[in-house]
């Protein structure tokens, strides 16, 4: 056997669609749409080459001692396979957001989908649950506040928004576990209505709006008629605890 063919990967293209299509069943079983799981899944498939890239840009020296020139040689390829990566990602990331290709308007913004709001749902819970417990006075309004917090965003930026969540969570630790301890569940303020958006996990979306300027999210929520006061009271928070 030729040495490429016992390094190839074991799965093979075949295999690959049919574990694709078990999972578009098996989400299908569970009320997920076929559009939906489609959409799900090319992102994540668009997520491994980006991963794929990232490890492969890593790489910082050619196996084995074989000397400067082929060392640099290496160097330069790994390179070259990793902008290729890049950009086959992209492709694939655009292929998704954008499938009916790019919007004459870079800074358009689309109706917000189903899975973009339970996109958004998976990434807030998790984050908001390390601040302070669940809430018996959550308001109950999560696909609302969230279509209003999406709808400030393009395609391209809903579908990476977990991340910038996370990013928001770890570079404001300190003052979102003040702002929680003071205002959120358990606090002397728990049964103040201004600041009952903050026993949401929806409040952690609406915080990393507002910590950017936040005329975009004000104009969507009185297009939501989102109740003004649960927009002010997590601001006049994230104001007192900075």
């Amino acid at each position: 056997m030729h040495a490429a063919e016992e390094n190839r990967p074991e799965l093979d293209s075949v295999s690959v669609l049919n574990a694709k299509r078990t999972l578009l069943q098996l989400l299908g079983r569970a009320g997920v749409s076929a559009d939906d799981a489609e959409v799900l899944i090319a992102l994540v498939e668009a997520g491994a080459l980006a991963g794929a890239c990232e490890e492969v840009g890593a790489l910082g020296a050619a196996p084995g001692d074989k000397g400067e020139p082929y060392g640099s040689g290496w160097l330069d390829g790994a390179r070259a396979v990793a902008d290729e990566l890049g950009a086959i990602a992209e492709r694939a990331l655009g292929r998704t957001v954008d499938p009916d290709g790019p919007s004459t308007a870079p800074a358009a913004r689309p109706p917000v989908g189903r899975v973009e709001v339970e996109q958004a749902k998976a990434a807030v819970t998790p984050l908001y649950l390390t601040f302070t417990a669940a809430s018996d006075l959550d308001p109950e309004v999560t696909e609302e506040v969230l279509r209003a917090v999406l709808a400030t965003m393009t395609p391209r930026q809903r579908a990476r928004y977990a991340g910038r969540l996370a990013d928001f969570a770890a570079a404001h630790r300190a003052r979102l576990e003040r702002l929680y301890l003071e205002y959120g569940p358990g606090s002397a303020t728990a049964i103040h209505g201004r600041y009952s958006l903050l026993h949401s996990a929806t409040s952690v979306a609406v915080l990393e709006r507002l910590a950017t300027p936040a005329a975009a999210l004000r104009e969507e929520w009185e297009a939501a008629e989102l109740p003004p006061a649960w927009l002010d009271g997590p601001m006049r928070a994230w104001d007192a605890v900075g």
